[in-house]
């Protein structure tokens, strides 16, 4: 029988939290100093961050506190940790670390990578597992983009806009490692209901919102239209993808209705699609086009592909759509070649800087997947899954003597 409470986590989430916190706070003491150079829209990308993917995250009936509390949890920790790695090279180079709103919002954008992985195992995990796969996680998408960079010689910014396919694969082999064999079915309390999909629908309207800024906030801003066209382009997709996710969804339903997952997931992917190709989208038809293909695929895979990939929902809303526009980069670019060698030698670039980035994240996903299977961590029973009493404390619910 299996125990009515799931394990206590004070001998191991507290201790790795305050030994993690204090090495940071001494690593920022000796190494990091500030630089108030650059000025970039920080704020817009922590709309994105803490609450479109916080409000994202509570679609579970029983799960809410945790889906919301957790997303705060890991992105703080996630973008401390990437500021860190993205600076050991000005380290190596100068001693110090120099931080700016830039830093920051690379930094975020790397923790957003994180919270797509995280959306995986949300309700099956608890936080250290989190916080473990959060560092790891990081760490990986550091090192992908040094090798896209240093051996590719791919620019930061599209190395970093391929945190979509990164997070969703390592998050799709996260949940294979971590499948339970014995939980074919659902998860006693993995449910939802109207109040759990409001606050969700909540955070999809504000990722859509401020998703043309999460786009363009990197682009250089010594070149206005390039930035302008980047947010163009993305609230064209974003648009277009709402539109054709609902139509789509109306018509792949047997009664004619709408699904809510639909219009919660697959209104994003255009937007997500955009990003992967924004930097050689000239016309709007193009952007418009790119994000119809994201809606039509993520929605179709959202219904039909679903229980093959384990209810997978971040490959249908980052990994589907990114892989999209990682396709339409390479033949809008192609067109855009009037030297077949240029193409060709582009083209072989393009397809080595996806193999190295799916490579690596399903390598960093299978080594954490299997760290994670150690009951050292205390992994919540079955009964307890996707339940915020096994993390949290409620007064009101407590027992009376």
């Amino acid at each position: 029988m299996a125990p009515q409470y799931a394990p206590s986590l004070r001998s191991r989430l507290a201790p790795l939290l305050c030994l993690l916190q204090t090495a940071f706070i001494v690593i920022y003491a000796l190494y990091v100093e500030l630089d108030q150079n650059v000025e970039t829209k920080f704020q817009d990308v922590n709309v994105v961050v803490f609450l479109g993917f916080g409000f994202l995250s509570t679609f579970f009936v029983r799960y809410g506190f945790s889906g919301s509390g957790f997303n705060l949890l890991v992105a703080v920790i996630a973008t401390q940790w990437a500021v860190i790695l993205n600076g050991f090279e000005s380290w190596y180079h100068r001693g110090k670390i120099r931080i700016d709103l830039k830093s920051l919002v690379v930094a975020e954008m790397y923790a957003a990578s994180a919270l797509i992985s995280m959306g995986t195992v949300l309700g099956k995990t608890n936080p250290v597992h989190l916080v473990l796969i959060t560092l790891l996680e990081v760490s990986g998408f550091a090192l992908n983009g040094w090798l896209l960079q240093t051996f590719l010689k791919v620019r930061p910014l599209s190395s970093i806009t391929l945190l979509h396919i990164f997070g969703a694969f390592f998050g799709l082999t996260l949940t294979w490692i971590l499948y339970r064999k014995d939980s074919v079915q659902r998860f006693e309390k993995e449910k939802s209901d109207r109040k759990a999909g409001l606050f969700c629908i909540l955070g999809t309207v504000f990722l859509w919102m401020f998703w043309p800024t999460f786009n363009s906030v990197l682009v250089d801003h010594h070149a206005p239209g390039r930035k302008l066209a980047a947010v163009y382009s993305t609230y064209l997709a974003l648009a277009v993808s709402a539109v054709t996710a609902a139509a789509v969804s109306v018509l792949s339903n047997p009664k004619g209705k709408l699904n809510p997952g639909h219009m919660q997931r697959c209104t994003l992917a255009g937007g997500v699609a955009v990003g992967v190709s924004m930097s050689v989208i000239h016309q709007p038809w193009q952007a418009m086009t790119i994000g119809f293909a994201a809606a039509v695929i993520s929605t179709l895979g959202f219904r039909y592909l679903k229980v093959l990939i384990a209810k997978h929902c971040p490959s249908f809303t980052h990994g589907l759509p990114g892989l999209l526009g990682w396709l339409a980069h390479l033949l809008l670019q192609l067109m855009d070649c009037d030297d077949h060698t240029t193409a060709i030698r582009f083209a072989v670039f393009h397809i080595c800087t996806l193999l190295i980035t799916l490579s690596l994240s399903l390598s960093m996903g299978i080594i954490t997947g299997f760290l994670l299977k150690w009951n050292f961590w205390r992994p919540p029973q079955d009964k307890k899954c996707f339940d915020d009493q096994a993390f949290w404390e409620f007064p009101h619910l407590a027992v009376r003597k």
